[in-house]
């Protein structure tokens, strides 16, 4: 074996863990490392191989959008990341926790990895501040006050105010959105997954969500965003990833992407929606 190679799993060890460490127990993660690591990540629904050895690396504080055609595998890559989506091979990693770990706490990932739908799956019966309260009071066992100042200053930040005892039924499209971002952050992710967040909105509400999440990523919040929306992604982004077919066929910063693809299938791809 030469220096540069790892040493082969023991057996019954999970991907990504550490000789001696724990089932589900995270090694010592430091900023200076990915927050979020994919290797040669694979998924299969039957015969359709939807992820074909997916790797990517998402830096703390970064804000990442991933884009390309519908059915590329966009909304499956993340959906693993949460563990909603088990992987058939390689590796995921959140701060050190091996996603595919048997001995996964999925609560504690999903403390950590936030994730917000196309559809806002608020809950109907509730209002707007009952449903960011429910999954620290439930979940995360807090004081109901606590719980509350809480979801009354996350209302606020998705500028919110007043509409605190109004029901979902009552709200527009983008005001529900940005009740399900609050939700997700009432849980005090580290990171965020947005999976085509606008795409079920009119238009004249896509923007007020767009301005949520960029302040978001101002404030620092790791951002990993699958999107349809161009202007936003060179914007926002950091780094763009370009999937097609279940591969990442190219990335790189906004400033480059958009005007010097090398690839032909992103070259394509850009022509069409630019």
């Amino acid at each position: 074996m030469s220096a540069g190679d790892a040493a082969p799993p023991v057996s019954g060890q999970a991907p990504g863990q550490a000789p001696g460490q724990a089932p589900g127990q995270a090694p010592e993660w430091t900023p200076d490392q990915p927050m979020v690591r994919l290797a040669e990540v694979r998924k299969s629904f039957g015969d359709l191989d939807v992820l074909k050895g997916v790797s990517m690396a998402v830096m703390k504080g970064e804000a990442v959008c991933i884009i390309g055609p519908s059915g590329s595998g966009k909304s499956t890559l993340i959906r693993c990341i949460n563990a909603l989506t088990e992987i058939d091979s390689g590796s995921i990693t959140v701060e050190g926790i091996e996603v595919s770990d048997p001995g996964l706490d999925k609560l504690a990932l999903r403390r950590k990895v936030g994730m917000v739908f196309q559809q806002y799956n608020l809950f109907p019966h509730k209002t707007a501040l009952e449903n960011v309260m429910m999954a620290p009071v439930h979940v995360l066992k807090q004081p109901k006050a606590e719980a509350e100042a809480r979801a009354r200053a996350l209302i606020g930040k998705v500028r919110l105010e007043g509409r605190e005892d109004y029901y979902p039924g009552e709200l527009s499209g983008g005001q529900q959105q940005r009740v399900a971002i609050a939700r997700s952050l009432a849980m005090s992710p580290d990171v965020m997954l947005f999976d085509e967040v606008t795409a079920a909105l009119d238009p004249e509400t896509v923007k007020e969500v767009l301005v949520t999440i960029q302040e978001l990523a101002e404030d620092g919040m790791t951002c990993i965003l699958v999107t349809h929306e161009m202007g936003f992604a060179r914007r926002l982004a950091d780094r763009i990833y370009f999937t097609d077919n279940g591969v990442i066929v190219e990335h790189g910063p906004p400033e480059t992407f958009f005007t010097e693809a090398k690839d032909p299938r992103t070259r394509a791809f850009l022509s069409q929606i630019l």
